[in-house]
């Protein structure tokens, strides 16, 4: 899928984009045409891979002669500490110092750590808080800013000036709740609710979209024979796939009337109820 409405590369920052779920959006988006910051908090060499197969992806669809192309991929990588808020404030500027111009922010990166009721502490709250919630709205409030000083510079009109988006990545978990990973679940509901505010207190410059997976990637807690059969457990027969959420960012970052809402990707899996997080099950 290509990006018919912009004549000119569009750059997307995706967090946590080294491994995993953010290391699939990023190629996603690199196939669409985007040009691609690669965030990582640790993983520099992840995250270096990464950002060296966006510039094959996009070199193999898109006109050679652009100067990106032939970019170093180090150009594209942006180490920060997202419970930093320092760093968090920091981060945004960095990538428009290095690649221009910024006009999407994914927030896929999240730390995810197990407590309930009973292990709960304000610092695990906090914690899950600022990397989860905060990061994600300050880079979103960074996107905003960008965007106003670009209008004020080009002497933009609103409807040019709308097209910069904010995707942040959820959680089928929050539409069907168990007691388990208690300060995620809390953060990742703040960010949920955060989509409906920024999107009115953004726009018209930035649209705010959550896109919420079902059980997509097995981890450590998962061996592969539990994972597919778990997998399974949806209406549908079938969870997400990589591609099925990848396929709804890229759509939802190329569609301009989607704003303030949350696109569940996970084959109906948020309409069953679970006693336990698919981890622990």
């Amino acid at each position: 899928m290509s990006a018919p409405f912009f004549s000119a590369p569009r750059t997307a920052l995706v967090t946590g984009a080294g491994k995993r779920l953010g290391r699939e959006i990023a190629l996603g988006l690199a196939k669409a045409g985007w040009r691609v910051a690669v965030h990582y908090r640790s993983s520099a060499a992840e995250a270096l891979q990464t950002a060296k197969d966006c510039l094959a992806l996009r070199s193999s669809s898109a006109d050679l002669s652009s100067p990106s192309l032939a970019a170093d991929p180090h150009d594209f990588i942006f180490k920060a500490d997202l419970a930093d808020e320092a760093a968090t404030r920091q981060l945004l500027p960095q990538v428009i110092a290095q690649l221009g111009t910024v006009d999407a922010v994914v927030n896929s990166a999240a730390l995810f750590e197990h407590d309930d009721a009973h292990s709960f502490s304000y610092a695990n709250m906090a914690q899950h808080w600022a990397t989860n919630t905060g990061a994600a709205i300050l880079l979103a409030q960074a996107l905003h800013q960008h965007c106003q000083a670009r209008a004020a510079q080009t002497q933009a009109h609103t409807a040019q000036a709308a097209d910069a988006v904010v995707i942040n990545m959820l959680d089928q978990k929050l539409w069907n709740p168990n007691p388990d990973f208690l300060s995620y679940t809390l953060s990742k509901a703040a960010l949920e609710a955060a989509n409906t505010l920024l999107a009115q207190a953004l726009a018209p410059r930035v649209r705010v979209v959550g896109v919420a997976p079902g059980l997509t990637l097995t981890s450590h807690m998962l061996d592969d024979d539990k994972f597919k059969q778990l997998h399974t457990l949806s209406p549908l027969g079938r969870s997400s796939s990589v591609e099925d959420v990848v396929s709804t960012v890229v759509f939802a970052m190329h569609n301009r009337a989607i704003t303030g809402t949350t696109l569940l990707v996970d084959g109906g899996q948020h309409l069953m109820k679970f006693e336990r997080d698919f981890s622990l099950m």
